[in-house]
């Protein structure tokens, strides 16, 4: 008696299409006779999956299966999929499971044995002040470029490449296996379908040599560090006239010695000196755009205090907008006094008052408050 198709496969009735065949491939990459040689309980297996799978794959063979059970695929009922590996079927997946067991992965290809060239990485580093005001930046990048001699097709001039012999131009071949066959990508011109008998004495046959280009890159006003920028088509060329790959720009921006960035909003921290903290003052800060903006500090102005410029940050990436300017002051202790200057100090100390520093007094104030409480207890 046959197993029920969805205990084969270990899914529930309701599975929907993704479901079934993930467990198809698990299960297909455990009991694949070629990873277990020898083996006829692993090939019965493996038949038995790929059938069950052949038939829920199907809308109406799943809907008639759901019905009338194994009943429906008897006496030739639904063209059943217990014949194995028909239309379609497990060679719709195969090369997706098995294609980099049986050497059948690579890159792209595309009519003719042409193939995609690969994309290329080009880091690039940039000033903070570029990242502000955006800039046309040239570089020189070393890539594979289509041959002028043969067009790219890989051929001598006045030859074309010719069909393969050993696959008819197919690109893949098949050998028989057991009960099923296994198609595998052409040892002979490896999956291109064409083979070159005179190749091109400039690029050896591979439709492409190394050069090296100058390219212009945009980078936009308010661009952020890591952002990636793509050229499309100037990657490696591809091979036999394939389209070429893209270029992709890897942008850091380099810390700067003033400004820490956030976003569109810029940070810096100014040192004052103790008596412009205490008695107020101004200071100049200078900006991205070039300019000078004077920033005023009130009187009694404490450590750490944030002044906003507003419009002083960095560009917003293709939009009119400006970030902010966020400056925090950082109050300087004195050093080095003189005798002097430590006499004045000592008497500015016995004059002041709790007004003079609330935030110590209260603290001082509120720690006595909480040993005193232990004696209480």
């Amino acid at each position: 008696m046959k197993a029920d198709f969805y205990e084969t496969l270990g899914v529930q009735k309701g599975a929907d299409e993704k479901e079934l065949k993930a467990a198809f491939r698990k299960l297909a990459m455990q009991f694949h006779p070629d990873r277990n040689p020898g083996d006829h309980a692993c090939e019965h297996k493996f038949k038995e999956i790929n059938e069950a799978y052949e038939t829920l794959k199907d809308p109406q063979k799943r809907a008639a299966y759901d019905r009338f059970g194994h009943a429906a695929f008897e006496n030739g009922g639904m063209n059943g999929a217990a014949h194995g590996f028909a239309a379609g079927g497990f060679a719709d997946i195969f090369e997706d499971i098995f294609g980099e067991m049986m050497g059948g992965g690579g890159r792209r290809r595309t009519s003719g044995g042409r193939e995609r060239g690969a994309d290329l990485r080009y880091n690039m580093e940039i000033s903070l002040e570029e990242a502000f005001a955006g800039k046309t930046a040239q570089i020189r990048v070393p890539a594979s470029v289509s041959c002028t001699e043969c067009s790219g097709s890989g051929a001598k001039p006045g030859t074309q490449p010719v069909t393969c012999t050993m696959c008819g131009g197919h690109g893949k071949v098949r050998a028989a296996q057991g009960f099923f066959s296994i198609e595998r990508t052409c040892p002979q011109c490896q999956g291109r379908g064409t083979t070159i008998k005179d190749p091109c004495p400039k690029c050896a046959g591979q439709g492409r040599v190394t050069e090296e280009r100058s390219l212009s890159v945009n980078i936009p006003a308010g661009i952020e560090d890591g952002t990636r920028i793509r050229l499309t088509g100037e990657g490696e060329a591809g091979l036999r006239g394939g389209p070429a790959g893209d270029l992709y720009i890897f942008l850091a921006v380099k810390p700067h010695e003033f400004f820490q960035r956030d976003g569109a909003d810029l940070y810096c921290k100014v040192p004052i000196s103790m008596t412009t903290a205490a008695l107020g003052g101004s200071f100049e800060v200078a900006t991205l755009d070039g300019t000078q903006t004077r920033v005023k500090v009130p009187e009694g102005t404490q450590n750490g205090r944030q002044f906003r410029l507003k419009g002083k940050g960095m560009p917003v990436l293709r939009q009119p907008q400006m970030g902010d300017l966020y400056i925090q002051t950082a109050v300087e202790t004195p050093q080095n006094l003189t005798r002097r200057q430590r006499e004045l100090l000592e008497e500015f100390e016995q004059l002041s008052s709790k007004e003079n520093s609330p935030q110590s007094s209260g603290f001082f104030s509120r720690m006595k408050d909480f040993f005193e409480s232990f004696g209480e207890h």
